[in-house]
């Protein structure tokens, strides 16, 4: 599934959608490498997964903190992962005289390899199960946001704790949303560069109208390079290429960081977000692609600062808009309401039971129908929906990180701990390019939106505005700031609470003017409805588990997982679609298409077709069960060969948030064979193929 800029967004919008465990059945799945069915795999596929074969793959797997996943392929710290997760880098990397996105990028000497100005690699180094220390913060008697509360400060203490014992990013992650805790201990890379990317044209080859379809003929990838103390990072766990790739019918598996998943919200809940939560995103990023998609018509630059975060809202848009379709599917609602009925039916069946988990779902639907009430507010404001601009959410770090800083590490808000630090400040302090006409076009866009749904007598609204346009207060904030200067951003930064509140900078003064109010919606979010979700939905996660035993996953939580599953077509509309794509298809629907966009063939593969094997498998489907933050998950053999690179889902895989169907539900990946014909012939990647499978 594609994931770009946006994915944490995306990922904030629906965590409060995130639902419990399925009993797994069939080929699905995401599986946390401390609990990985190895008795079910055996008995589907004969395959034995020892802890060993586990422990290298889980070394080899690497989480792109931007959003989306790779792996490790060589000892000397080459990563392979999707060019769309590359492209932010990219963007950042380019101007407007070279354009990396559009043209590709390919380092011949580890001299020519170019730093990301911002991005953080990490690899997980090994799971502890915190459950009964956090729990053991929760004293009786405790309202609902005192347990809350009580929560966070045992996480934030275990973080530290952690962090300061072994110098690893340390995240405490929350699995069947509460019903455990497990301490995530990752590795961290800060030193990547880029080695490698094809073409924008041949990397998603068929737009956005082949996006989320099948067959597909794209080369959706990329590498990057780690480096430690200025030299390749040495890398003893890594993924050898296949030579032979895989075959139709093949066992498979993918390792990656799948980022949110709701297959079990109650009802109630899936009511919610089918009726207020999605529609309301959907309407938001319209209103930003609109924007987008003007700006990119005053000119060439202009669509090339502006490419990154179109292509993220248009994926988005599919993306949301399918699984909005599925939640008005009356099966799909109706399978729900059958699955809850029976498990309901089990916790009423004991009285024991029905004492303590009983309550559970009229809880959550109370909590839902609360939020109703001040959910746009909490969007526009703590959201930050009302404020699209790079440069806002710098003041806004800036401002809270003054307060932050002043209280006991327990105390803060979770992204200003100290064991987050490190990861905000390489963010906060980025390089990266910032353009003040695109950050305007955008800011005006979000604030006219605000204005809209809100209402122009809205007290928020007005004093936001102060009694300008949209478009007239956005100029005067985006000219009026300093915070494109990083030098400033760190004055700020160690001037402290003092510093902001001197600022005369508009951004700042603006951020300082509406925190309060963003503060106070989301203390009300967290008291009224994590809150009593955290306990809700661990009341139903043990109901769950007293029903299933350990044949249950959580749900993502963009954490490592492992999936496994089959090289496999499927059937459409009466017609089978076969598992693999090959190089003479991509040929073939390019001259359908007259060869223009987004149809159109780089120059370099229309030179190069006469010396490519056509038969080459380029693309293919597999029942893997995978959702967004797997772009770029590694597709693995049985000998943990690397045998293709996930980079998308079929249209049917878009209801995959809610249900996972093994007869529709398809995993679309690069195939190795297709990657290393295209760097040979295509691109004359000698010295890369060496390093990658030698000779």
């Amino acid at each position: 599934m594609k994931v770009k800029r946006l994915f944490s967004l995306l990922v904030v919008a629906l965590l409060w959608l995130q639902s419990l465990p399925l009993a797994a059945r069939a080929d699905e799945g995401m599986w946390p490498f401390n609990n990985v069915p190895k008795a079910e795999i055996k008995r589907r596929y004969g395959f034995e997964v020892t802890d060993a074969w586990l422990q290298k793959v889980q070394l080899a797997s690497v989480r792109f903190n931007n959003g989306g996943s790779g792996s490790f392929v060589s000892p000397d710290g080459l990563v392979l992962t999707n060019h769309h997760i590359a492209s932010d880098t990219l963007a950042k990397l380019s101007t407007p005289q070279r354009d990396l996105v559009k043209e590709g990028f390919y380092a011949r000497t580890r001299a020519e390899e170019l730093q990301a100005p911002d991005l953080e690699l990490n690899v997980l180094v090994s799971i502890e199960d915190v459950t009964d220390r956090v729990n053991a913060a929760v004293k009786p008697g405790m309202s609902v946001a005192e347990a809350n509360a009580a929560r966070r400060a045992a996480i934030a203490a275990i973080e530290k704790e952690s962090l300061e014992k072994t110098g690893l990013r340390s995240d405490v992650v929350t699995l069947y949303q509460g019903g455990q805790y497990n301490l995530y201990r990752y590795k961290r890379y800060t030193d990547v560069r880029l080695v490698f990317a094809p073409e924008f044209q041949i990397a998603f080859f068929g737009g956005d109208p082949d996006n989320f379809t099948y067959p597909r003929y794209c080369l959706d990838m990329a590498l990057f390079r780690v480096y430690e103390n200025g030299q390749p990072a040495r890398i003893e766990n890594y993924l050898k290429w296949s030579k032979t790739g895989a075959r139709d019918g093949e066992l498979v598996f993918v390792s990656g960081h799948p980022g949110s998943t709701q297959r079990l919200n109650t009802v109630a809940h899936l009511e919610y977000l089918r009726d207020t939560g999605l529609p309301l995103l959907i309407r938001w990023l319209e209103v930003t692609r609109a924007a987008l998609l003007a700006y990119s018509r005053q000119g060439e630059e202009q669509a090339r600062r502006a490419q990154e975060d179109l292509f993220s809202v248009e994926n988005s848009l599919k993306a949301l808009r399918g699984q909005l379709e599925g939640l008005r599917d009356p099966k799909i609602m109706a399978r729900k309401k059958e699955e809850e009925e029976q498990l309901r039916a089990f916790v009423a069946a004991d009285p024991k039971r029905r004492s303590e988990y009983g309550d559970a779902w009229d809880r959550i639907a109370r909590a839902r129908r609360s939020l109703v009430a001040y959910e746009r507010e909490r969007r526009f404001l703590e959201g930050a929906w009302g404020f699209n601009s790079k440069l806002f959410d710098i003041a806004r770090t800036l401002v809270r990180l003054a307060e932050e800083n002043e209280k006991p590490d327990a105390a803060r808000l979770p992204e200003y701990t100290a064991a987050r630090r490190e990861s905000l400040e390489l963010q906060l302090y980025s390089p990266a390019p910032i353009y003040d006409d695109f950050e305007q076009i955008k800011l005006a866009a979000s604030l006219r939106f605000m204005r809209d749904e809100l209402g122009a007598n809205n007290p928020t609204v007005q004093k936001v505005l102060a009694g300008r346009t949209p478009e007239e207060r956005a100029t005067e904030l985006i000219k009026g700031t300093q915070l494109k200067d990083v030098a400033r951003r760190k004055q700020l930064a160690a001037g402290g609470r003092r510093a902001i509140e001197e600022a005369k900078d508009p951004m700042i003064e603006l951020a300082r003017a509406v925190d309060a109010d963003a503060r106070a919606l989301r203390k009300r979010y967290e008291d009224e409805v994590v809150g009593v979700e955290r306990q809700a939905y661990a009341k139903i996660a043990r109901a769950l588990f007293e029903k299933e035993g350990t044949r249950i996953y959580p749900d993502a939580t963009f954490t490592l997982r492992l999936s496994y599953g089959a090289i496999k077509g499927y059937t459409e509309n009466g017609r089978f679609i076969p598992p693999f794509t090959y190089f003479a298809g991509l040929y073939e629907r390019a001259a359908q298409h007259n060869n223009q966009p987004p149809y159109q063939l780089p120059a370099r593969w229309v030179e190069k077709r006469s010396a490519l094997d056509l038969r080459t498998p380029f693309n293919f489907v597999s029942t893997n069960d995978i959702i967004g933050g797997n772009s770029g998950s590694p597709v693995i053999n049985r000998n943990a060969e690397l045998v293709g690179l996930i980079f998308d889902g079929n249209i049917q895989s878009l209801v995959g948030n809610f249900v996972y169907d093994e007869t529709q539900n398809r995993a679309v990946s690069v195939d190795v064979r297709g990657m290393i014909e295209a760097l040979r012939k295509v691109y004359r990647a000698d010295a890369l193929l060496k390093e990658l499978i030698g000779g």
